[in-house]
């Protein structure tokens, strides 16, 4: 699996060879066949079933997968090893992804983006980043909400979501309009990321965010995102889609369970698309920016190091920054502190020791800034501990100056 971590970078990947032929199902191969809109030949029922592509028009005579229904069969093994091979050796664009399902159990998310073919390279190029792009800000959205409900995320929890879909997005593009995207699920048997947790979540919030959608449009009721929140709708949420819709005539998206490990409880086994359209984009906006308005302030105690320090004068308050190393889900904040506090805090930066402080993390600027810091006091830590931050503060030495300013 490949992390795409900046907008121009996507995943990219080479077709797995699949698993041995001993211990591939071959139901799940006809399934995912089937899924990927190969054609089955001849009786409905029976031994084995003969598939072609979808563009069999194009590729007739060179790719024809004879299944066989079971592993009960003698043959079946040398079958599916035989299928296998012409999948790898296939020109048909869904031959890699029914290899990759097939690979590792993934849970598969379609997305459809309606637009007119783009006739210049770099247009069409384009227009796949911003399909990338919005469905990587979607799974994100998921990711979050499989952490926990809020309307407005913020920087909470984002590292530990950005991880996740590092170790699970992996996707294939069909030109500008279209995209498949994999989450692999754990068997539980084996170690190994799970998707699930982001696929259920992403299912649950746009059903919601849709439901929603659906009111608000109809009755013009302003809290009809309201309650959408215990559900995983979030303003990262409502973004990503309008990311996605804008400068489109709309976006489809599908969800399939992988068939090896069947749908999770309490959802359907074939889930129903979601599509949203411009006309959705005024509401959707409208519900972001309420998400992140009322989204209250968090009261929190911090520890954190501090990396850098900022006043206007040698005296008076100032503003430092801190790596959060326990008490937020943020990676920093900054925070305006008193005389004092500052004082503090700048002993503690060339002790090469962490500071404690309590406050209000606050929704504005994403839960990157600590209100009515106070309670400023070092924090002992072990001589490995301490030996470590004191090498991180001598590679920012020009600092030192600023820290301490005012004594």
């Amino acid at each position: 699996m490949h992390r795409p971590t900046e907008p121009s970078r996507h995943p990219r990947h080479t077709p797995p060879g699949g698993p041995p032929p001993e211990t591939a199902d071959p139901a799940v191969l006809a399934a995912l066949l089937a899924r990927h809109g190969w054609r089955r030949r001849g009786a409905a029922a029976g031994t084995y079933s003969r598939w072609t592509p979808p563009d069999a028009a194009g590729t007739r005579g060179r790719t024809s997968l004879l299944v066989p229904d079971s592993r009960a069969y003698p043959d079946s093994a040398d079958l599916v090893a035989e299928a296998l091979a012409a999948l790898r050796h296939s020109p048909a664009p869904s031959a890699r992804d029914v290899l990759t399902a097939l690979h590792t159990p993934v849970d598969e998310i379609h997305w459809q983006r309606e637009t007119p073919e783009p006739e210049a390279p770099a247009a069409a190029w384009a227009a796949q980043e911003q399909l990338r792009a919005g469905a990587r800000a979607l799974l994100l959205a998921a990711a979050l909400a499989a952490r926990g409900t809020a309307g407005y995320h913020g920087a909470r929890h984002r590292r530990q979501a950005e991880t996740a879909l590092g170790r699970l997005l992996a996707g294939t593009a069909a030109g500008s309009r279209e995209l498949t995207t994999f989450l692999p699920v754990g068997t539980g048997a084996a170690p190994g990321p799970d998707g699930r947790q982001v696929t259920t979540a992403l299912l649950r919030a746009l059903y919601a965010a849709r439901d929603a959608t659906d009111r608000q449009r109809a009755t013009g009721a302003p809290d009809a995102f309201g309650p959408a929140v215990e559900a995983g709708v979030c303003q990262e949420l409502t973004e990503a889609i309008c990311a996605l819709v804008r400068g489109s005539e709309g976006i489809r998206i599908t969800l399939h369970w992988a068939p090896a490990a069947g749908p999770p409880d309490g959802f359907a086994a074939r889930p129903g698309p979601v599509a949203f359209t411009p006309g959705d984009l005024p509401v959707l906006r409208e519900a972001g920016a309420r998400y992140i308005r009322d989204e209250p302030p968090v009261t929190v105690h911090l520890t954190g190091v501090v990396v850098r320090m900022r006043r206007e004068d040698r005296g008076g308050p100032g503003t430092v920054r801190l790596r959060i190393l326990a008490g937020a889900d943020v990676p920093q904040v900054r925070a305006t502190l008193d005389e004092d506090d500052y004082r503090i805090a700048g002993h503690a930066h060339l002790l090469g020791m962490p500071v404690r402080m309590s406050g209000r993390l606050e929704s504005r600027g994403g839960f990157r800034r600590l209100a009515e810091a106070r309670e400023v006091m070092p924090v002992r830590v072990d001589d490995g501990e301490r030996d470590r931050l004191l090498k991180s503060l001598h590679e920012n030495i020009d600092f030192f100056e600023e820290a301490c300013g005012g004594e």
